[in-house]
């Protein structure tokens, strides 16, 4: 909901639907985990934010601790965002390639210790001449495909020519390697410390082999959510790039020590029979990914039977009333595309709103 604004102290009875609820109990709890977890380790968190799109939330994880009191973005316009919001160690985890972005690229890095990732020599000599022309260095780390058969080279000896590039041309900083990866289904620690190291494990071999070449590689950027934990285990990796465990979803529920913190609050606005409840939100407010596997909480026996543009068609099994005018919560499978659709979070804590806050970065996906 655009620009909507409720009075701090107003209950969550009397919110107008739908609007994105953060649970600041929850949030706040998930960022203590994270802290707790990366407490005296060589490996820390750099949290992705394009699942948060919020400057003030990655501080308040910067603050908890358990950091390298940076992020990473998944676009040049979130890194704007996160910049113009005080975070100045930025990592941009995708190539940058054309030269009006560069040089956007290149206003940041005058403001900050700006990363960005690249897996072709034309775009490292691309960087250096944009770098050059504007008196700044910008920092680079070798994508590696662990998994994601998208960006990244694919040998060890890729990522060797173009650390060496790199390290020649001006402007340009070769600072280390980074990789991504996934994991399906609901594993258990043991899976998912296998996952990691699979995966992870192709990254470190190109390390390896840049090292060899007498080459210094400073950061290891790697892992996410599924491996927040793993990553600490696996020498080498410096820093994990976590997004999910901030607010989180149900597609990652095997990780219980985290709370689903983001919500979507939705009144039912019509009862055509006394098991289906239509609600006042939709596709457009929700996305793909937050329907699949959310569910609504503290109502038993009521699922969601199918989600149209507008509205939610809820179902109930009996045991529980459905009532128009009846305000229901919807828990997200997944979040980045449903945080990107609303202006604001209204944060809430004991029934009742606690703070209002922009999510500037909504619609960074340039």
């Amino acid at each position: 909901m655009d620009n909507y604004r409720p009075a701090v102290g107003t209950p969550i009875s009397d919110l107008d639907t739908p609007c994105l609820l953060v649970d600041l109990d929850a949030l706040e709890n998930n960022m203590a985990v994270v802290a707790e977890t990366y407490r005296g380790t060589a490996c820390k968190m750099r949290q992705h934010t394009k699942n948060i799109k919020s400057p003030r939330i990655a501080n308040m994880q910067i603050q908890a601790g358990g950091t390298l009191n940076g992020v990473c973005t998944a676009k040049l316009s979130e890194a704007e965002v996160m910049v113009e919001g005080g975070i100045t160690d930025v990592l941009i985890p995708n190539q940058i390639v054309t030269r009006e972005k560069l040089a956007r690229l290149a206003a940041l890095a005058r403001q900050g210790d700006v990363k960005v990732t690249v897996d072709n020599a034309e775009n490292v000599e691309t960087i250096s001449e944009v770098a050059a022309e504007n008196g700044v260095e910008i920092g680079v780390l070798i994508e590696v495909d662990t998994q994601m058969r998208r960006g990244g080279v694919r040998s060890p000896e890729h990522g060797v020519v173009l650390a060496k590039l790199a390290r020649e041309l001006p402007g340009v900083r070769f600072r280390g390697v980074m990789s991504h990866q996934s994991a399906g289904g609901r594993p258990d620690a043991d899976e998912r410390l296998r996952i990691a190291e699979e995966h992870i494990g192709i990254c470190l071999e190109v390390k390896d082999a840049i090292e060899a070449e007498g080459i210094p590689v400073e950061m290891v950027s790697s892992g996410e959510t599924f491996s927040y934990a793993a990553a600490t285990l696996i020498p080498g990796v410096t820093e994990v790039e976590g997004g999910s465990y901030a607010l989180m979803g149900n597609t990652y529920g095997y990780l219980d020590e985290f709370q689903i913190a983001n919500k979507v609050l939705s009144t039912i606005v019509s009862v055509p029979r006394p098991d289906v409840g239509i609600g006042d939100v939709g596709m457009k407010a929700l996305s793909t990914a937050a329907v699949t596997n959310a569910t609504i909480e503290g109502i038993p026996g009521v699922t969601i039977e199918e989600v149209q543009d507008e509205h939610i068609v809820l179902r109930s099994d009996g045991s529980a009333p459905l009532k128009v005018g009846r305000q229901f919560m919807l828990l997200p499978g997944y979040q980045d595309h449903l945080i990107n659709r609303f202006d604001q979070y209204i944060a809430v804590r004991g029934g009742a709103v606690e703070q209002v806050w922009d999510i500037p970065g909504r619609g960074c996906h340039h």
